[in-house]
């Protein structure tokens, strides 16, 4: 039965009621109306509106099941779907809502790997410009400054040996932004290699102890997923050094059955119940791509707990 045909039913069975109860009760209405008829009448009204509220309420206790589940589902965590009632009306919303999730989840996917894909060419294309043209441009300043340091006079060399060194500082804080953008190293190492100067690089800039632990023997991953795991662990230890307040972070990655878990936890004052910003949410679009499980909590212990879940893939894996 539809739900019109519910609500219909309801508001039916109700003014039959009180048609029954005016045609064979034994009460009259005069003209004018006398005082004890009209608190009857009144009376037979506001038991009318009473026994509608509830019918309806019952009615429609489906529906506002539904609104309160679809305000809780989130695109970014896929396979939410709420179950339909063998019987009633709500059934056919219910079964429309769910493959309108449908829809939007292979749209949401179809447009994020575009997007996703366009940021990492626009991250080689900055990062072999800082690279090439900054790069080159420091590098030139760098040498300069050299051979006139090398001819000035005492009071002028410490000058120019200073400016040597802030343009040194400044060359390798250009290189490591180059590296962030395009991590070299995971396209010609590996990523055990990648995640490994990952960890070490944020030990060393974010003045924290960073450990890791790396599983040896990794099931082949298609190199998708490499870039994934590698920058949800870029954007996890970001947001550990920015965030956390945390003395000690910790980088692991194992295999689990045919998976591979990437596994991120801190000591810092955990992610409490501040809303998620574009960073976790980039992680989560980042796993979508994949198929992949991003879960986000706090750990017993004190602090977050980021742990990536990727299916590994024989086609298109790195040997």
């Amino acid at each position: 039965m539809s739900l019109f045909w519910r609500i219909f039913g309801l508001n039916a069975v109700v003014l039959g009621a009180a048609t029954a109860l005016l045609l064979w009760a034994p009460v009259t209405v005069s003209v004018p109306i006398l005082l004890p008829e009209a608190a009857i009448l009144l009376t037979g009204l506001g038991v009318m509106l009473v026994a509608n509220a509830a019918l309806l309420r019952v009615g429609l206790a489906p529906l506002d099941r539904l609104s309160r589940l679809m305000s809780t589902v989130d695109l970014l965590k896929p396979g939410q779907r709420l179950s339909a009632p063998v019987r009633g009306g709500i059934a056919e919303p219910v079964h429309a809502f769910n493959a309108m999730l449908d829809r939007l989840e292979a749209e949401r996917a179809t447009s994020s790997a575009r997007a996703l894909s366009a940021q990492e060419t626009e991250r080689r294309r900055i990062a072999a410009e800082l690279h090439d043209e900054v790069g080159q441009s420091l590098t030139a300043v760098l040498l300069g400054l050299k051979r006139t340091a090398d001819q000035a006079p005492d009071p002028l060399r410490g000058e120019l040996l200073l400016a040597q060194e802030t343009v040194r500082d400044s060359l390798d804080e250009v290189r490591r932004l180059a590296r962030r953008l395009r991590p070299g190293v995971l396209e010609d190492l590996g990523l055990a290699a990648a995640l490994t100067s990952l960890a070490t690089d944020y030990a060393t800039h974010a003045g924290m102890k960073v450990s890791r632990s790396i599983q040896s023997g990794l099931p082949p991953l298609e190199r998708e997923a490499e870039v994934v795991i590698y920058r949800v662990a870029q954007e996890g230890l970001t947001n550990i050094a920015r965030h956390a307040e945390a003395d000690r972070a910790e980088l692991a990655i194992h295999r689990t059955g045919s998976s591979v878990v990437l596994r991120i936890d801190d000591d810092g004052r955990g992610i409490g119940e501040a809303a998620e910003g574009a960073g976790i949410r980039g992680m989560r679009e980042r796993a979508l791509l994949l198929g992949a499980t991003l879960d986000i909590a706090p750990r017993p212990a004190g602090g977050t707990r980021v742990l990536l879940t990727v299916p590994s893939a024989g086609k298109g894996a790195r040997p």
